[in-house]
This record gives structure tokens, sequence and C-alpha cells, in this order.
């Protein structure tokens, strides 16, 4: 079972504003990137189409705590820790601090609920996780939630 993921990543100049500062709209980008690796790590994909019924993952609450800035160049460790599992929702926390032990330079936070639509639906529904998902993802240890608690 698996309740947290780590990946590195080195801040491209695009990511940055003119000053050479990570743009904070970015982060989010980089909390839906450890998601979608931490899916691919255990064999799956945010989005699939079945017989007909597409699922996937709608973001319902996203937010983020800047503590320092992150450079153009710099790399930057990325830890997801999965703090909640519902029957058809995950809540992660993020931890990104600089990479080889640096400090920590912001915390987010996501909430996804699996939805799922149908051939001819026009909208999307709230769906169970799927159960090989969910027999793969597990809530992290206490511990280690209450180390990120902000």
């Amino acid at each position: 079972m698996a309740y947290e993921f780590k990946q590195e990543r080195r801040i491209e100049f695009a990511e940055t504003d003119m000053a050479g500062i990570v743009h904070f709209s970015n982060y989010f980008r980089f909390m839906e990137a450890a998601e979608h690796d931490f899916f691919r790590s255990l064999g799956f994909t945010v989005h699939t189409t079945e017989d007909g019924v597409m699922q996937g993952w709608a973001r319902v609450h996203a937010e983020c705590d800047y503590q320092r800035p992150l450079h153009y160049g710099d790399t930057v460790e990325i830890h997801m820790i999965v703090r909640e599992k519902g029957s058809t929702s995950f809540g992660y926390e993020f931890r990104f601090r600089l990479a080889g032990g640096g400090p920590e330079v912001a915390r987010g936070r996501l909430k996804v609920v699996c939805v799922a639509r149908g051939p001819g639906d026009d909208r999307m529904r709230a769906s169970e996780i799927p159960a090989d998902i969910a027999a793969k993802v597990e809530v992290a240890p206490s511990e280690l939630i209450e180390t990120t608690e902000g």
C-alpha cells in the first residue's frame, strides 16, 4: 500500500517571472504532476475511458502557502502525502523543499474527487474510487501527517 511519493525537478526558466522566481501558479502544476507520477508509479493513470465511460479526478479544493522563493535552476523535492481517503475522494498534502535537505519553501493541498461520465451524459458525477486503486492507496501514518502540519 502507498501513502507517499517523492520526486525532484529542476526549475525551468519558463516557470519563472522576470526576476527568475517561480510564479506562484506553477506550484499547482507541480502538485498535479506529482499526483500523476504517483498514480503511474502504482500502475494507473488519472484519466481513463472504458466501455464509453470516462473516469478522472476533479479538483474540488487547492491551496498553497509559500515560505521562500524558488529560482531558475533550483532543484526542488516535492513530497506528496495522502492525508485523507474517502469512498470517492483523496486529500493530498505537498511539501516543497530545496533538494538535498534544503529548507521547506512551500506547502500545498489538493482534494480530488473521482468522477465519471458515461455515454450521453452531459456532466461528470462523483464515482466510487475504483477498487484496484483503493486497494493500493492508503492514508499516511499519523506521525508523517503530524510532521507536515503548518
